[in-house]
């Protein structure tokens, strides 16, 4: 079973292609944690990744796909596999597609409010890292693990995170008309509980 999983920031999209992934005993692929692991190992493509990356530049589509091309062909994906962002573009899709034939896009629509609700209640520890929302904090100053003072992330305000879903939908719509077009686009409503929505997906996949 091969599947990307697409959706806005907030919409929680790494969270369920975690457990999806778990659940039928494939890989959970990130186009970002693959970028840090490449340039740790100092292979060819993490090398070609870092000069890039060192200097402020984005990485090439060929040395991401490249990348990809590499982690998929690896035994632990031989019966499938869920990527984690990417392909961002219709040309990174089109790319894909050359390499493998993906047999659904999960897409998770979550409306701009919640999502703009999820990140914005964001707090974080300055002491241990952990994170809250402030929905579930009595004391919304200090963390209830170790004190620690909280802090709203700079990229979780709200004219951030508006500005964020813009480009995120300006960006994606593309891609999303692709899939659409090709008909291995699956939209799946990502504002119910967390166990719901990986239930909901469930069905999208068995009924192929």
């Amino acid at each position: 079973m091969k599947l990307m999983f697409v959706g806005p920031p907030g919409a929680g999209k790494g969270t369920q292609a975690v457990r999806i992934a778990a659940r039928y005993g494939i890989p959970h692929i990130s186009t970002g944690d693959m970028l840090r692991e490449e340039i740790k190992n100092g292979t060819e493509l993490g090398k070609q990744a870092k000069t890039y990356i060192d200097a402020g530049e984005l990485v090439p589509d060929e040395v991401i796909i490249g990348m990809v091309k590499e982690r998929i062909a690896r035994p632990d994906a031989a019966n499938g596999f869920i990527l984690d962002g990417f392909p961002r573009t219709k040309q990174q899709a089109e790319a894909l597609g050359a390499i493998a034939a993906l047999d659904a896009v999960i897409n998770i629509n979550v409306p701009d409010s919640k999502l703009i609700h999820r990140i914005c209640g964001r707090r974080v520890c300055s002491s241990c890292g952990a994170t809250y929302h402030e929905s579930m904090l009595e004391d919304q100053k200090h963390c209830p693990k170790c004190g620690g003072a909280l802090y709203i992330r700079d990229d979780d305000r709200e004219d951030t995170v508006k500005q964020r879903l813009a480009v995120y939908k300006e960006k994606t719509q593309p891609l999303i008309e692709y899939y659409t077009n090709i008909g291995i686009l699956h939209d799946v409503v990502g504002s119910g509980g967390i166990d719901d929505i990986t239930e909901t997906i469930v069905e999208v996949l068995e009924k192929k």
